[in-house]
């Protein structure tokens, strides 16, 4: 849309923060525009054809937390198919390099780690999670490596009362068309403006004043829904200076997680939705999904410091990665049966800067303070914001419609 001059509702961010606002804003009487800096909507959600048969998701993949995740209604109300089969994460296909007696002890060890932080956080202190691995077991590397999925980053910067925050249901299902695929039919409906990056946001005057890309516009209320990692470099600046919000950005940095896609020849010699680890006794390594939904393709996943490593390497390394470790795993004669095709960036796009956030230790109340409106006009919204299911898309969009609520109460009560 053509960027107006003026509106009631400014909403910074076509994500599942910004649509999700934009959403509940809808039969308000307020005008409103989101403005989003990428040539499409999504955010951290973007599907792709990989290849003609091949889906991926370059981002966000799973709904987390099934049962309690807002996604799963709309896609529903979109008729979007969710595949509601189980994640293969605690297995092992054909018990190649990871045999069932060694799966079992590296699970006992897990559980007994999330045991004891656990227990930890009922103490109030907000101590480091690496602090809970049991000095010298065998798996911490291991175990460190889960953390690089589920985190983006390793234990030694996770905040363990962060961590015991976060809800999750063991419930973990996917959209068969593409997570990002909903997000965009999702957002389809949305007052946005593309390719419209806000550089600059001054709340000094009556109205706010915000300027982007494509000229300038003024707003009674703004949501800000952009990653932590932007608001603590200031790649969106706020006049006057905001040093509370950027703090508590700063303490809830965006980890690593990307991916990458490869075809496979001859995929029938996989089972469907299998399950690789590249390693199994070191931190750095992936972890492979095996033909799902049946496609003919391997998905890998690599996180924290290891996948910055690979990405910094250039284009083409997390491909070369993963296949060197499933040949490794499979057999050197598997590398002529795979092919890459796709893969993530997500330290290198320069509107996410990340993946998803984590608390650093000492930091878990940072998120209430990113999340509290600014002198009833400046609103706040993203994963990062929200109290139990951030990192997630659902979270994120669930703190889009709460941010649109305190929009609407702030305009009641004036």
């Amino acid at each position: 849309m053509t960027l107006p001059s003026e509106v009631d509702v400014a909403i910074i961010g076509a994500g599942a923060a910004g649509l999700g606002a934009a959403r509940a804003l809808e039969n308000s009487g307020l005008s409103v525009v989101v403005l989003e800096a990428r040539r499409r909507v999504g955010g951290r959600a973007h599907t792709i054809m990989a290849a003609p048969d091949i889906t991926f998701d370059l981002g966000c993949g799973w709904l987390h937390s099934g049962d309690k995740n807002s996604f799963v209604q709309i896609a529903g109300q979109l008729d979007f198919e969710i595949d509601k089969t189980r994640p293969p994460w605690r297995e092992q296909s054909f018990d190649i390099g990871f045999p069932p007696r060694e799966r079992a002890d590296f699970i006992e060890a897990l559980d007994a780690f999330y045991d004891r932080a656990e227990e930890a956080a009922k103490s109030g202190r907000d101590n480091a999670a690496s602090e809970y691995l049991e000095p010298g077991n065998r798996w911490n590397p291991m175990i460190d490596a889960i953390s690089t999925y589920v985190n983006g980053s390793e234990l030694d910067r996770v905040s363990i009362l962060d961590m015991e925050a976060y809800e999750d249901t063991e419930i973990n299902w996917r959209v068969r068309r593409g997570y990002g695929a909903l997000m965009e039919a999702y957002g389809a409906l949305c007052p946005v403006a593309l390719d419209c990056e806000v550089k600059r946001i001054d709340h000094s005057g009556k109205r706010v004043r915000i300027e982007t890309s494509q000229g300038r516009l003024s707003a009674d209320k703004v949501i800000v829904t952009i990653p932590t990692n932007l608001i603590a470099s200031e790649a969106l600046r706020f006049h006057p200076e905001l040093p509370a919000k950027i703090d508590a950005a700063r303490g809830l940095p965006l980890g690593l997680a990307d991916k990458v896609m490869l075809a496979l020849d001859g995929p029938e010699a996989l089972p469907k939705d299998g399950n690789l680890r590249g390693a199994t006794m070191r931190t750095a390594m992936g972890g492979y999904h095996l033909r799902p939904f049946g496609q003919g393709c391997i998905e890998g996943f690599f996180g924290g410091r290891f996948a910055r490593e690979l990405e910094d390497a250039g284009d083409g390394a997390l491909a070369a990665q993963g296949i060197d470790e499933i040949a490794a795993l499979l057999g050197n004669d598997f590398r002529r049966k795979l092919k890459p095709l796709s893969e993530s960036r997500w330290a290198h796009d320069p509107f996410a800067q990340g993946s998803y956030s984590h608390a650093l230790p000492g930091h878990a109340g940072k998120r209430a303070v990113l999340a509290a409106p600014v002198d009833g006009r400046l609103f706040f919204a993203g994963e990062a914001t929200s109290p139990n299911f951030f990192s997630t898309a659902h979270g994120a969009r669930d703190s889009g419609e709460r941010a649109a609520r305190e929009v609407l109460a702030s305009v009641a009560g004036e």
